[in-house]
């Protein structure tokens, strides 16, 4: 029962909590085969954090990973001990100093948190659900070829 009551305690969206879960999905989704729903959970957490007080845009970064643009710049946002990219609106532009490139000797602290127990945390604070991906069924109406001898007639 004790340790029931420990997993249901660290789940309590408090500002360490979300921002571990925010680090774990992220950390997740830069490997993930589909990472289109991770990255949109992260960032509506964010923002919904950034609402309500808890974490607060510092400025504007150079993007390391541009595609199609010379520059790109991202919005740092800094919730508790950790810092994390979204992208920028318009009125960031206006209302945020531009920092430079991006200091790659800050790391945002390690930390242990199943992926399950984050995407849990995230979705229970945000209200997102993940899509479903339904699994394709075979067919039935689908029949294995009949492959014939050598010279024999198909039809």
């Amino acid at each position: 029962m004790l340790r029931h009551s420990k997993i249901q305690s660290s789940l309590r969206p408090t500002i360490q909590n979300l921002s571990q879960a925010i680090f774990t999905v992220n950390r997740h989704a830069k490997t993930a085969t589909n990472p289109k729903y991770l990255y949109t959970l992260k960032k509506e957490a964010i923002l919904k954090m950034i609402r309500e007080g808890k974490a607060k845009k510092v400025g504007l970064h150079f993007s390391s990973n541009t595609k199609f643009c010379q520059q790109h710049s991202d919005v740092l946002v800094s919730c508790g001990d950790y810092t994390f990219h979204i992208p920028p609106s318009k009125e960031d532009f206006e209302q945020l100093p531009h920092l430079g490139k991006l200091d790659t000797s800050k790391r945002n602290p390690k930390c242990r948190m199943p992926l399950a127990q984050a995407k849990k945390l995230l979705q229970a604070y945000t209200g997102l659900k993940e899509p479903n991906e339904k699994k394709q069924m075979r067919n039935p109406s689908y029949q294995k070829p009949v492959f014939k001898r050598l010279g024999e007639s198909f039809f």
